[in-house]
Order: C-alpha cells, then sequence, then structure tokens
C-alpha cells in the first residue's frame, strides 16, 4: 500500500482501507461473507491498542448477540509474528467471539506499519465512542510521544480542536487513584477536568463520587475549594510567630480573647472581645488609664 493510498485512506475512515483481500497463509475464504476466515487462536492483541479497560458486562452482552447472530462485521488485522496475525482493529468482538465459542471469524488483512496501526486502533475506537477520555489522552500521548505528532497534526487527523486534543490530554496529570475512576467508568472526564492540578484532587475525586455530583457542581465545589484553601494560606502567611507571642502576651495581662491582624504592609489592627458589661468596663480602664 503506497504512502499516498494511506493518506487517503485515513483521511476517509477505517472502511476506506477495506480493498480487495489477498489469501494469505493460514487464511481461507469466508463461505458466508466476502471476507477471509481465520483460526480465532491465530489472532493477537495489538500492542498498540490505546483501549486498556473492557466492560464485561458490555463484552457478555456481545458475546450472546454473536452467538445468536454470528459475527458480522470482520476483525481488521496485519500479518505479526510467528505466522500469527496482530489486531488492529475489533480487539473488543475478538475477546466476546471466544466467549461465544467461535473457532473461526471473519478477517481483513491490512498492510499498515506501527504508526497506522496506532491510528486506526484510535480511530476505530473514537468513531464508535467507545474509548473513555483517559483512553484517548493515552492514544494522543503515544502519538506525540512515539510518532512525532504535534497538536495541529493530530488536531487535523482526528477531526478534533485543538482545545479538545489539549485538554483531553491534560487529563494524565491526575493522580494514579483518579485516573482508575476514570477507566472503571466510575467518573466521566467532566466530573475530574475540574481536578487537575489540585493537590487534593483524589480527595475531591472521592467526595465527588460519594456525592453523586454533576459536572456544573464540581465547578462550584472545586471554586469555593480552592477559595477556602487559598484564605487558609494568605492567613498562614500573616500569622508571624513574634505577632502570635504579643497576641498571647496581651490575653494573659488583660485576660480578654485578643486577635492581632497584620497585614503584608505593616498596618492591622487588635480585636479585644468582651462577654458582658464587667468586662468591657475593665477593657475600658486598661485602654483610658493614665500613666
Amino acid at each position: 500500500m503506497s504512502e499516498e493510498k494511506n493518506k487517503k485512506g485515513l483521511g476517509r475512515g477505517l472502511m476506506s482501507l477495506f480493498g480487495d483481500q489477498t489469501i494469505e497463509d493460514g487464511l481461507k475464504k469466508n463461505q458466508e461473507t466476502s471476507y477471509l476466515s481465520a483460526s480465532i487462536s491465530d489472532l493477537d492483541q495489538n500492542p498498540f491498542q490505546p483501549r486498556k479497560y473492557f466492560d464485561n458486562k458490555k463484552i457478555d452482552e456481545l458475546a450472546q448477540s454473536i452467538k445468536k447472530n454470528g459475527l458480522i462485521q470482520p476483525i481488521a488485522v496485519r500479518k505479526g509474528k510467528n505466522n500469527k496475525y496482530e489486531i488492529i482493529a475489533g480487539e473488543r468482538r475478538w475477546v466476546a467471539a471466544q466467549k461465544a465459542g467461535l473457532h473461526e471469524v471473519p478477517v481483513i488483512v491490512l498492510d499498515l506499519n506501527d504508526n497506522q496501526s496506532l491510528e486506526i486502533a484510535i480511530i476505530e475506537n473514537i468513531q464508535r465512542e467507545e474509548l473513555n477520555s483517559i483512553e484517548e489522552a493515552r492514544g494522543y500521548d503515544r502519538l506525540i510521544k512515539e510518532f512525532d505528532y504535534n497538536y495541529d497534526r493530530l488536531s487535523e487527523f482526528m477531526g478534533k480542536s485543538r482545545s479538545h486534543i489539549v485538554n483531553t490530554l491534560r487529563l494524565l496529570n491526575l493522580p494514579a487513584e483518579v485516573i482508575k475512576l476514570v477507566d472503571e467508568g466510575k467518573l466521566k472526564a467532566g466530573q475530574v477536568r475540574p481536578l487537575v492540578g489540585r493537590h487534593n484532587a483524589v480527595e475531591l475525586a472521592h467526595i465527588i463520587l460519594k456525592e453523586k455530583l454533576s459536572s456544573r457542581s464540581i465547578e462550584n465545589f472545586v471554586k469555593n475549594n480552592k477559595e477556602k484553601e487559598k484564605n487558609k494560606i494568605s492567613q498562614k502567611k500573616l500569622t508571624d510567630p513574634n505577632i502570635l507571642l504579643a497576641q498571647r502576651k496581651i490575653e494573659e495581662n488583660i485576660g480578654l480573647d485578643t486577635k492581632i491582624i497584620n497585614r503584608t504592609n505593616g498596618s492591622g489592627k487588635v480585636v479585644i472581645g468582651y462577654n458582658n458589661l464587667d468586662q468591657f468596663d475593665l477593657l475600658s480602664k486598661l485602654l483610658t488609664k493614665k500613666k
């Protein structure tokens, strides 16, 4: 397959790569379809598969459908090692076909390199809306790190905006525990996106999960959490040990609660509290006492 044909094929989608197939070693014509057939044991997983988590319930549902109707859509493969074929697209169907007890599956053999194999694996999953956002981000990350893609090229190839690519990749900066919650389908990208860069992201993620917060509620929740932490940090910065010592001495001398608020510009105020009129009279006398 020429480079020019590859580029055009990738641009038009997965099915545009499916041309006339020649009978390869170990394959035979499928009697019920126009595709080739391969022994299910002759197929191997795709090492470039961006998907790491499969929903067992959905796999079981697909297996039941395959038992009843057969595997209608072929699995896209390429020549692998040891006379086997590496799955490019259709790994979920392959797993379900094994559960359904199939011995052979329809396949289409494509002549693709590693780069194209990853591209097809990503685009096939994304077009089917089966990848979660973390898996999508991992796919983009591999294209960037291993195949020298940049944001603009990814945007053009995937048909996604540049901002979508950037925001999706930012999810990989989340702690592993939060990423796992997304992988397992317990939280969605919209729920964890506001947690990127938060030092307490894991704690916040579990609160979101427990309270079943919506994406809009999460934004307000994280915003309020930021404000509280900002206030705590500001207060901590303003609390000088010498100020605390002076505050304690005043309290000991007059016997009243005292708070010294010291600002960064050197200004501030002293707040003395009283609980009754007797304490007020005492404070008044102390403040108006002549030397």
